[in-house]
């Protein structure tokens, strides 16, 4: 009976399972890096995995709609950000890696011009990150009936909680 069980468990297992084991036994990972895992082995039914991007949430896809077609205006044409020949080479640096990895993609590219700024961060802890300045592009965008919860119901939740986390899974910050 016992060798039945295990066969049935065997069968069973979680491919999100097997992958949080491979991340830990072939590579070097930092402590931050193991910590993210730990948190995504407790969310793993909601963490996509497979074909789909490694931090796509399941279920959670947003649309979003433009009130304005190409060629874009006139108005989403900003002048690059000044930047330092190393910022430059790590935001170079993130724009080949993040495609890659899946955390971003390029949806109606302009060949001509960009319609995001990338604007470098850096952390305390000597790592950095990469986000679009989509700014110009609030004006045309069409509002969402069901859109982000206010801040002040987002800090009624939180004050009824015990403890209050900052987390970043390895790049999270590019979730889809």
């Amino acid at each position: 009976m016992g060798d039945a069980i295990r066969q049935q468990s065997d069968e069973e297992k979680d491919p999100r399972e097997e992958f949080l084991v491979e991340c830990q036994e072939e590579t070097q990972l930092e402590i931050q890096d193991i910590r993210s895992l730990k948190i995504l082995r407790t969310t793993r039914p909601a963490v996509a995995i497979g074909e789909e991007p490694l931090f796509k949430i399941r279920g959670h896809d947003i649309d979003v709609y433009l009130d304005v077609e190409r060629p874009y205006t006139a108005m989403l044409r900003r002048p690059p950000y000044p930047e330092s020949l190393e910022t430059r080479k790590e935001i170079e640096k993130h724009i080949n890696e993040l495609p890659e990895r899946d955390f971003i993609r390029k949806i109606g590219h302009n060949e001509v011009m960009e319609i995001t700024k990338p604007v470098l961060i850096t952390w305390d802890y000597g790592k950095s990150g990469l986000c679009g300045d989509f700014r110009p592009l609030n004006k045309y965008t069409k509002a969402d009936r069901y859109s982000i919860p206010r801040i002040l119901h987002a800090l009624d939740k939180l004050a009824k909680g015990k403890y209050v986390t900052k987390m970043n899974y390895m790049k999270g910050f590019h979730q889809n």
